[in-house]
C-alpha cells in the first residue's frame, strides 16, 4: 500500500482541488439517499449532460421510493424513454418495491443489503454509502480506475489487478470525508484525467503521478478487448385496413427489454 506521507498528499491536494473546481450538479445539492441512488443508476453508461434533465424529470415524477414502487413499469419506462439501457429503469422499479416491502421505504445503509438490490453492484453501493451516508466505502468506476491506474502506473485488466485497485481505493479514503473524496476521484477522471488527451498540467496530482513521471499516462489503464455489438437485420410494419399497427413487446431482459416495437427478424 501507499506510504502514509504520499497518501496524505493525495488526499489533501485532491480535496482542495475538488472544493474549488467541482461542477455544479443537481445530485450534489442533496444528501437524500434515494436521489443519490437514482443519479448513480442514471450515470451508468450515460454522460452527465445527458442524464441531468432525465434525473430532474424522474425525481419530479417519482419523488420518493413509495411513489416509484407504486407506479406501473410502463410509467417508469416512459419517463426513461430516450436514455437507453432500459434494464436500469426496470431494476430501479424492482428495487424500489423491495425497499418498500423490506426496508420501510428507506435506502439500506449497509453493503450487504445494497448489493441485494437489482442493478446495484459494488461501485454503486460504495457511491451510495460514501456520498449519502459518508461511510468509508471504496468506489471503482471507469473514471476512478483510470485515475488510480495512472497514479500507480498499474497496467493489466485481470481480476487480480482490479482487486488491487479496489484496495488502493479503500486505503485512500480520509477519515470523515469519504463522500467528498470519492466524488473528487470521479470528478478528476471525468474532467482532467480523461481517456485521451488528459489535462495533466492542470492536475493536482501530477507531481505524485507515476504515469505522468514516465510520460506514459495514456497507456494506463490497459484496454480490454472490444465486445461485439449486436445488430438487428430487418424490421417490418404490419398495418391493417382500419389503420391499426401490429406491435410486439420485447423480452424483459436484453437489448431494449420491455419496450414495444415493430416485428423484426435477423
Amino acid at each position: 500500500m501507499l506510504q502514509l506521507d504520499l497518501k496524505k498528499k493525495i488526499q489533501s491536494r485532491l480535496l482542495q482541488w475538488f472544493k474549488k473546481n467541482q461542477r455544479d450538479l443537481p445530485w450534489r445539492k442533496t444528501k437524500d439517499p434515494y436521489a443519490i441512488w437514482v443519479s448513480e443508476i442514471m450515470l451508468q453508461q450515460t454522460q452527465v449532460a445527458t442524464a441531468i434533465p432525465y434525473y430532474e424529470k424522474f425525481l419530479e415524477t417519482f419523488p420518493t421510493v413509495p411513489r416509484l414502487a407504486n407506479a406501473n413499469l410502463s410509467e417508469v419506462l416512459k419517463i426513461w424513454e430516450g436514455l437507453g439501457y432500459y434494464s436500469r429503469a426496470r431494476n430501479l422499479h424492482r428495487a424500489s418495491r423491495i425497499i418498500s416491502n423490506h426496508f420501510g421505504g428507506k435506502i439500506p445503509d449497509n453493503l450487504k443489503d445494497l448489493l441485494g438490490l437489482p442493478g446495484v453492484g459494488r461501485y454503486t453501493a460504495g457511491a451510495i454509502l460514501s456520498i449519502a451516508f459518508n461511510q468509508e466505502a471504496p468506489i471503482l468506476d471507469g473514471n476512478v480506475k483510470r485515475v488510480l491506474s495512472r497514479l500507480l502506473a498499474m497496467a493489466g485488466t485481470s481480476r487480480k489487478t482490479e482487486k488491487t485497485l479496489w484496495k488502493y481505493s479503500a486505503s485512500l479514503i480520509p477519515e470523515g470525508q469519504a463522500g467528498s473524496f470519492n466524488q473528487a476521484l470521479m470528478e478528476l477522471g471525468a474532467t482532467l484525467c480523461r481517456p485521451k488527451d488528459p489535462l495533466c498540467l492542470r492536475c493536482p496530482l501530477k507531481k505524485l503521478c507515476e504515469g505522468y513521471r514516465l510520460r506514459k499516462q495514456e497507456q494506463f489503464p490497459s484496454k480490454p478487448a472490444k465486445k461485439r455489438i449486436p445488430r438487428i437485420e430487418a424490421v417490418g410494419a404490419v398495418i391493417s385496413k382500419n389503420g391499426k399497427v401490429l406491435l410486439k413487446q420485447r423480452p424483459p431482459k436484453g437489448l431494449l427489454g420491455g419496450l414495444w416495437e415493430f416485428p423484426n427478424w435477423r
